[in-house]
């Protein structure tokens, strides 16, 4: 490390304006670690809309990631899939690969207990996946999907893919991802679950996880419900209001939209499972060569500000984009 301790971090300066910074480092005090950031990964849902500026007010203080600098709507320094190496620490860490739920940065110094190693099994460029993976972990926890169950999952971006993963696993579960965007077909190949569209999906559904953000995909998915069927909705509108048909069979069939959040521990599991249990557990997980197809995209950390802005505009459409540094000499 250069003496003057000095990492580059990316900003959000404004609404569709993003930058990268110098960032001052302190050195590490005991029990801290310093962490030469190997990889992360962009959560495109949530972070395009941060850059586009669209959290409510009201949830500023709710959507804050763990080392967040700055406020809503900015300038803000936010994100939270970070793999990184140990460069100075506790002996048991230094040297290892680990996660940490830290914004876009070359390096940084935090609490030991903020980092949870990468078990040797998962590349570390997976590994950005871990906060993705501890979504849908917490949503089936919340979803309980029994033995033989028929399962659609609608919406195959980043967060409906990995629940999609974890089904497949499932003893006699069939599982259907369901997309507008064809071209998803072959993302559930590489799951192993079947695809269709969603004039073509099939119903009678025992669950159905939501997690396209649109009133459309939230419509089918009660659509697709057999009757005393639940929706579990995973997406998040930000600022956007959303209509649902409630009447017409909705009350007759005792239909149920329950929402999930990886914001807590699931109340299934919440005396017996902590915070660090269930990202230890989304990291065993990704051992999984098949979550390679999720990540499609990636930049180098330098050019992270343009490819956020095309992200944003809907101009490129990775899963997860994987941000790759070189930071020696930085």
């Amino acid at each position: 490390m250069p003496m003057n301790r000095v990492a580059r971090a990316f900003w959000l300066e404004s609404p569709g304006h993003g930058e990268i910074r110098d960032a001052d480092l302190p050195s590490p005090v005991e029990g801290e670690v310093l962490v030469r950031t190997l990889f992360s990964g962009v959560s495109r849902g949530t972070e395009t809309l941060v850059f586009r500026g669209g959290v409510p007010e009201s949830q500023y203080g709710a959507m804050r990631a763990p080392f967040q600098e700055g406020d809503f709507p900015g300038p803000v320094k936010y994100g939270y899939l970070n793999v990184g190496l140990v460069e100075e620490g506790p002996a048991s860490l230094v040297g290892r690969t680990v996660f940490c739920l830290y914004p876009h940065q070359t390096r940084y110094v935090v609490p030991a207990s903020a980092v949870t190693p990468v078990p040797e099994s998962v590349p570390a460029s997976r590994a950005v996946l871990a906060g993705t993976v501890e979504t849908a972990v917490n949503a089936l926890w919340d979803a309980a999907p029994l033995v033989g169950d028929r399962i659609a999952v609608v919406g195959a971006g980043m967060i409906g893919a990995s629940v999609a993963a974890l089904l497949a696993r499932y003893p006699a579960v069939r599982v259907q991802l369901v997309d507008a965007n064809p071209a998803r077909a072959e993302l559930a190949r590489a799951l192993g679950v079947d695809f269709a569209l969603p004039a073509d999906a099939a119903g009678d559904r025992d669950l159905v996880v939501h997690a396209s953000a649109t009133e459309a995909g939230l419509t089918r998915s009660l659509e697709l419900l057999a009757p005393e069927g639940t929706v579990l909705e995973l997406s998040w509108y930000g600022d956007r209001r959303v209509s649902l048909p409630l009447g017409e069979a909705f009350h007759s069939r005792r239909l149920v939209v329950r929402s999930s959040q990886v914001g807590t521990v699931s109340p299934a599991r919440s005396g017996r499972r902590t915070y660090a249990d269930r990202l230890a557990l989304s990291l065993e997980l990704l051992a999984d060569p098949a979550l390679d197809a999720l990540i499609t995209g990636s930049c180098a950390f330098e050019e992270l500000p343009e490819a956020m802005a095309a992200l944003a505009a809907g101009e490129t459409q990775a899963l997860c984009h994987l941000v790759q540094y070189d930071t020696e000499g930085h």
